[in-house]
């Protein structure tokens, strides 16, 4: 079946044609790009068909240009079925700074969803990451996370029961986590080792965050440490890759 021909919408304005002597892929970006600008967030875009048609070139030169915009956060599909103008990215993750706070400090309204909040025993890995005995008692907390009611990052994190006894009692929907860290116990995050990486959600992940398995997102592993060394958390969590930005710092120690 051959995939719907989405026309533009009238305020979606489209030139009549490309200009001659110029690289029409290069021109086709450009031009969707600044219909994207224009448009704002969640606009359905004219599809591929219709784009080949209106300016006479080839769907594979279409195709291209779409998917480097995708690449580059300005467009994305739904269902391989339909292209997006994508919704400016929320914030940038701050490694260290509670995501309540964070989000709050950027004007944005975080809502939180507990989806697992269990002690467990620890496994040898997730043991050597939090520096405990294998089989020793950790709380798993698991939750979703919103922006303005729209699911943003699914974070899974673990913490060592024994260094932080009835920390499984917290309503975690309300309270923040890095807060409860610092005024119950005196804990202050300092730094933080992190791997970040590109990954395809699996279906469940994706249904949490309410996109296609197909979209990209961000894999984000963590160890949180305090100002002595001691590991504070290690979490693992999974992040829209259309909503987040990370941002580095690099600085050369003194010799």
């Amino acid at each position: 079946m051959p995939r719907p021909k989405h026309v533009p919408a009238s305020d979606l304005r489209l030139p009549d044609a490309l200009e001659p002597g110029r690289p029409k892929g290069e021109q086709l970006r450009a031009i969707l790009e600044t219909v994207a600008t224009e448009a704002g967030a969640g606009r359905l875009m004219p599809s591929e068909r219709f784009l080949a048609e209106h300016f006479q070139v080839a769907r594979g030169t279409v195709r291209q240009e779409v998917n480097r915009l995708v690449a580059d956060g300005v467009l994305y599909r739904q269902h391989g079925t339909a292209t997006f103008t994508a919704k400016r990215q929320a914030a940038h993750i701050d490694m260290l700074t509670s995501f309540t706070e964070d989000m709050k400090a950027r004007g944005v309204v975080p809502k939180t969803k507990v989806l697992h909040a269990e002690v467990e025993s620890a496994l040898p890995r997730l043991a050597g990451r939090l520096n405990v005995p294998p089989g020793a008692r950790v709380f798993r907390l698991e939750r979703l996370r919103y922006v303005d009611d729209e699911p943003f990052a699914v974070e899974r994190t673990n913490l060592s029961v024994d260094r932080f006894p009835g920390i499984e009692l917290f309503d975690w929907e309300t309270q923040s986590l890095h807060r409860t860290l610092e005024e119950r116990w005196g804990v202050h995050a300092e730094w933080n080792d992190t791997a970040i990486s590109a990954v395809l959600p699996n279906n469940h992940d994706a249904a949490l965050l309410g996109i296609d398995p197909s979209r990209p997102c961000l894999i984000i592993e963590g160890t949180l440490h305090d100002q002595s060394g001691g590991v504070i958390e290690a979490g693992r969590s999974l992040y829209r890759a259309d909503r987040y930005t990370v941002f580095t710092q690099a600085r050369r120690s003194p010799a």
